[in-house]
This record gives C-alpha cells, structure tokens and sequence, in this order.
C-alpha cells in the first residue's frame, strides 16, 4: 500500500478487474477445451476461418462501442483464437 489512498483504491479496482478477467478466461477455456474435444471426436477441423473472421468482426464493433482500441482487441482475439486451435490441434492428435 503506498500512502496514497485514492491511488490505492486505483490500484485494488485494477486487482479486482484482473482477477475476474483470469477467471473469465479459464471458464472460457474449459469450454473451449470441450469444443475441441468434440472436434477430435467427429472428425472436424482445429479451426473454423469463417467462424473465427466473423468474431473478429463482432469483437472490434463492441471494442469501439465500449471505447476500447478495436486494434488492440482484436490482438488479444487473435492471441486467445491462436491457443484455442493449439489445444484443438493437441486433442486431434491424441
């Protein structure tokens, strides 16, 4: 804690923040583990292009409606999409 309270509580909202945001990614990584388990099941391909484009698309219209750098979201998108299909890739190959 530094001897600034407003900078504190800055500072906590921000802690606050990361920690739902690892939550959230877990949760949608267990479920995406699902999909790819389903994937390797059936025979379908790690990625879907089309399906992964129109994300994409949707994601950076809601990144600039909440006042996020489309940019940037579309990054981290791109960044979560890339372990997804490596996931996918690992659970096709087992």
């Amino acid at each position: 804690m530094s001897q600034d309270p407003v900078l504190d509580g800055y500072r906590q909202s921000i802690d606050n923040i990361d920690a739902a945001m690892i939550h959230i990614l877990a949760e949608r990584f267990r479920i995406t583990q699902a999909v790819g388990a389903y994937k390797a099941a059936h025979a379908l391909p790690a990625s879907d292009p089309a399906r992964e484009q129109r994300q994409i698309e949707r994601l950076r219209k809601l990144a600039a409606d909440a006042r996020l750098d489309p940019e940037f979201s579309e990054k981290f998108l791109r960044f979560v999409i890339q372990e997804v299909i490596r996931h996918h890739e690992i659970a096709q190959n087992r």
